[in-house]
Order: C-alpha cells, then structure tokens, then sequence
C-alpha cells in the first residue's frame, strides 16, 4: 500500500488528506524546528525562520511522516528525520537564491536581498550541519546514508549545472530539469529514509557503528 502525491495533478488535488494525516506530528515537527534553529548568533534564526516561517507546503516532512506510520513505525525518530529534511531543502533554497541571483522567494524578499549572500551562504551550511546532527541523533545509519547521500548527489549536480551554465552547454530548461530532479530525489529520500527508521528498530545492532567492524561489544552491561 502507498500514497501517491503527484506533482502534477488536476486543479482540484488536494493533500488534505495527508495534512491531516499527519497534523499531530506535524506540530512536534514544527516545534523541533524552531528549536533548533536557535543560536547565540542572533543573524542565525532571524535569516532561517525569514524562509521558513514564510510559506511553503512542508511536503517533505509530510511524506517522511506518513511512510513512517505507514511501515509502522512507533518511535520519536522520524520527527527530528521531518525536521531533518526540512532543514535540507531550506537550506538548498537559501543556497540557490545566491546562484540563481534571485530577489524573492515565496512573494517575499529572498534572504540573500535583506542580509546579502555571504549570510544567505553561511546559515544554509548552519541548517544542513543541524540536520545531519539530527539524523545522528535519530540513530538509524541507513537513514543517514539515504539522506546523506540525496545531499551529497544534488550538490554534485549543482555544481555540474553551473559549470555547463558557464560554457552555454545547457539550457535554461535543461537547468531547470536539475532542479527538478534534485526535488524529486529527495522526496523520495524522505520516504526511504522513514522506511530505514522502521528495519533499525527492528534490528538496533544494524544501526551500530561496531557492528560494521565486527566489534562484539554491541551490548554495554549496567550491573
């Protein structure tokens, strides 16, 4: 069984459904990120709650949410996972407001217009280091590689795009085509990441860093 939200659908889809699906996580979700958003550095949360308090459909974390539950899982991780990938995908969006030279984001001024693009840089590799914290935290090695590696394939593409933007090799469309993909890939990273929450908890020594080593400490006696 699957929920299948596509992108492009009828005037009159809704994802309703999945909202309410998930509001009660949602609120947790919500709550972690304005925590962790948090810093002595008072440019930090003034430049990221700027995008993230100005819209947005919160799909990603949505979907991680719901595959979650889906595959049954009943622990904490997957809200500070949803809170992961949303710092994910802020993050790139603050980045590619620097390339992209753009002025808004969301009908508001982009970050990068109110605090310049030094600042719109810094606090993206702020939230992206605050996500991978999370997913440590989580515990699940196999959510970490799955998100890690959708992070580190669309930065590869990132700079691929601007390399062959600067030689004229490659078209607007053709740029816009890697954005899209990069959105799409990590869509689906949010709901193989969940899925992994759920087979860590059915085998935490999978999740230990020794047991890839063949350590056979995996078990740390209190008596």
């Amino acid at each position: 069984m699957a929920v299948i939200v596509p992108f492009e659908s009828p005037s009159n889809a809704s994802i309703d459904e999945l909202v309410a699906l998930v509001s009660a996580d949602m609120e947790r979700v919500n709550a972690t990120i304005l925590s962790r958003t948090g810093s002595e550095v008072t440019m930090i949360p003034e430049v990221a709650n700027h995008l993230i308090s100005s819209g947005g459909k919160r799909l990603r974390p949505m979907l991680t949410l719901a595959m979650a539950g889906l595959t049954g899982y009943s622990g904490d991780g997957h809200i500070k996972l949803a809170a992961s990938v949303e710092f994910m995908h802020t993050a790139t969006l603050l980045h590619d407001d620097v390339v992209d030279e753009s002025e808004l984001r969301r009908g508001k001024l982009s970050a990068r217009m109110l605090w310049g693009n030094e600042a719109s840089v810094l606090v993206g590799d702020f939230l992206l280091g605050q996500a991978f914290r999370m997913m440590v935290e989580v515990g699940s090695l196999r959510a970490l590689d799955i998100l890690s590696s959708a992070a580190a394939t669309s930065g590869s593409s990132a700079v691929r795009t601007c390399r062959d933007l600067k030689s004229f090799s490659v078209s607007s469309s053709t740029d816009s085509t890697l954005a899209t993909s990069f959105g799409n890939r990590l869509v689906a990273a949010c709901s193989n990441g969940a899925t992994a929450l759920r087979s860590s908890t059915k085998s935490p020594s999978s999740a230990s860093p020794s047991s890839r080593t063949g350590s056979s400490s995996e078990t740390v006696s209190t008596a």
